[in-house]
């Protein structure tokens, strides 16, 4: 059974950075794409970011080009989310996502999702 589980999220003001990470077990983590979401309140799940198997090429979504870094760790099963300069937009619930077929950046691409991890940035 696929298993993700967030960490990283919490309350911080405005220009401050988080690292987001998600640690993934019961699949063979080369093997699939990962991707980063968020779920503001009252708005839809947004595609952030995603990585490919290999850890190059990663896809930003046009708002966070320049402050998000996706990354991943095959050897730890690990991927991570650096957000830099952080604003009060950026407040919502991080999902780790995770898919074994091509990049993709629509969440109904993904089959695999964790539980999330809420950021909430302060003015």
């Amino acid at each position: 059974q696929v298993q993700l589980v967030e960490s990283g999220g919490g309350l911080v003001q405005a220009g401050d950075s988080l690292r987001l990470s998600c640690a993934a077990s019961g699949l063979t983590f080369i093997d699939y794409v990962m991707g980063w979401f968020r779920q503001a309140p009252g708005k839809e799940r947004e595609f952030v970011a995603a990585i490919n198997r290999s850890g190059t090429g990663p896809s930003y979504a046009r708002s966070a080009k320049g402050r998000f870094t996706i990354a991943r760790d095959n050897a730890k099963n690990m991927v991570y989310l650096q957000i830099d300069t952080l604003n009060p937009e950026d407040t919502a619930v991080y999902y780790c996502a995770a898919r074994a077929g091509l990049l993709g950046t629509v969440a109904d691409a993904y089959d695999n999702w964790g539980q999330g991890t809420q950021v909430t940035v302060a003015s």
